[in-house]
């Protein structure tokens, strides 16, 4: 039996961000960390195409979580054939701002330079980020990387639910 985590009353809902083309390793940790989420009922929530996108819906689909998918273009072509829902925006990368926002928490997986305005927004907005081998944040100021690392999936998807737990 699953047991859903609540986040402010509702389900919890993480944001998993990545490049839309990766290795086989990125897309496995990817694949761990939806299943991940998945496993522990939360809603993964994605840009909806390949690579980290695909890997994450598959891993949540294939352990009975939701996987939802946020796309650039104007219709599902293209998109993951493992998510359960499917929302074209027309957006192109503007689409990035309803992932990041559709999610309590977002968690990093790699990623290439949508994945860093991702990280940017939910940064900008508040929303807790967690990255497993991504970017790394740095300012010519004593501010620490805002960024809180994790070693594998597990471990991601605990942090992100701690702090969505935790609340604002």
């Amino acid at each position: 039996m699953v047991q859903h985590v609540k986040s402010r009353g509702n389900m919890a809902y993480i944001s998993v961000i990545g490049a839309g083309e990766c290795d086989q390793r990125t897309y496995e940790m990817a694949y761990q960390v939806g299943r991940e989420a998945g496993w522990r009922g939360a809603i993964v929530v994605c840009g909806g195409l390949g690579g980290v996108m695909d890997g994450a819906a598959r891993g949540a689909r294939e352990v009975g979580g939701l996987a939802v998918g946020i796309l650039p273009g104007e219709n599902r072509l293209g998109s993951s054939s493992y998510l359960q829902v499917a929302l074209p925006t027309g957006l192109g990368q503007a689409r990035n701002t309803l992932v990041v926002l559709a999610g309590d928490a977002v968690i990093a997986v790699g990623g290439e330079f949508g994945t860093l305005s991702e990280i940017g927004l939910a940064l900008k907005f508040g929303k807790p980020v967690v990255g497993i081998e991504t970017w790394l944040l740095d300012k010519e100021t004593p501010v620490a990387d805002p960024i809180i690392r994790a070693k594998d999936a597990a471990e991601a998807v605990e942090k992100a639910l701690a702090l969505i737990r935790k609340g604002p």
